[in-house]
């Protein structure tokens, strides 16, 4: 299957690098800080970052109002400039992913990332017509679906692909290396960009079966180590990507912990023991017991002596 139309190429040579999720902190009172939100994503592109994707899941997606969302993808694109590529993160019901996504047109967003659908009921054929929705809607974007569900196949892709060619990427979130590796194959390999979904854990095994970026919510807490990661991939040194493995494998592990319950308030926890933001999560997180704060405090200060 063909590469699209070469106006997506700038795009998709985007999306081959630390794809990072920006936290979205909280100030004393609940509401989104927005001077806090602009030293981190600051922060971020100062360390080297150059992608960036507002309403993300680290970004507490699902807990932030429409508003909120909306302003949390402003102050991103006026912090990015020309410096670095933006994906903004989109999704809910259509009418309102394609809000969101020509929102972020209009402020000057590259990409979408279109969320997961969250419906008990997902068909393949309806999973295909949510996404050809919100592309249609934006066909000057890259669209970049977040791919969650370990049933769906590849063929399903490969249908969206020839119908939409700003189409271009991949978020593969499903934790199994040889089912990503088979439904790259069945979708196309050379057709999108394949990032891994999971993170710096997933990203060696995932950039062995044809993944070229992968995402990163710890890149909030320490870019260099995520990067590092990175440029070992694209040498094909594994030894040296499996050394920034170990060095984040228990900050991860600690993420993944309890089905991912304190994803978000691993990463927030160890920002506020650096002094950059609150550890204030929204429900359904919770923030992190006492007990636990000392070992993440440690983890971080480690990276950055």
């Amino acid at each position: 299957m063909t590469a699209p139309k070469a106006s997506y190429q700038t795009q998709r040579a985007a999306l081959a690098d630390v794809v990072a999720i920006p936290v979205t902190p909280f100030a004393a009172d609940g509401t989104v800080d927005e001077p806090v939100l602009r030293t981190l994503l600051r922060r971020l592109l100062d360390g080297g970052v150059r992608i960036l994707t507002p309403n993300g899941n680290t970004g507490e997606f699902y807990a932030l109002t429409a508003a909120e969302r909306r302003l949390v993808a402003e102050v991103t694109l006026d912090e990015a400039g020309g410096s670095a590529a933006v994906l903004a993160g989109v999704g809910h019901d259509v009418p309102t992913a394609i809000d969101a996504a020509r929102h972020a047109q209009e402020h000057g967003a590259s990409m979408v990332m279109v969320h997961q659908p969250v419906h008990p009921y997902v068909s393949e054929g309806g999973w295909v017509d949510y996404h050809r929705a919100v592309a249609d809607a934006v066909p000057g974007l890259g669209v970049v679906p977040y791919v969650k569900n370990a049933a769906l196949p590849g063929a399903r892709l490969a249908e969206l692909g020839a119908a939409c060619p700003n189409v271009i990427g991949v978020k593969y979130a499903v934790p199994d290396a040889a089912r990503f590796a088979a439904f790259a194959r069945d979708a196309g390999l050379d057709r999108f960009v394949w990032v891994a979904g999971l993170a710096e854990p997933y990203a060696p095994s995932y950039f062995s079966a044809g993944a070229t970026g992968f995402t990163s919510g710890l890149v909030n807490v320490a870019p260099s180590v995520s990067l590092s990661m990175i440029e070992a991939l694209r040498s094909d040194d594994y030894p040296a990507a499996m050394k920034v493995w170990e060095q984040i494998r228990r900050f991860e592990e600690l993420r993944a912990a309890d089905a991912s319950a304190n994803n978000v308030s691993v990463v927030k926890e160890a920002l506020a023991s650096l002094g950059l933001c609150r550890r204030d999560v929204r429900p359904p997180s919770r923030e992190l017991p006492e007990a636990e704060r000392a070992e993440i405090a440690e983890i971080a200060a480690g990276w950055l002596t």
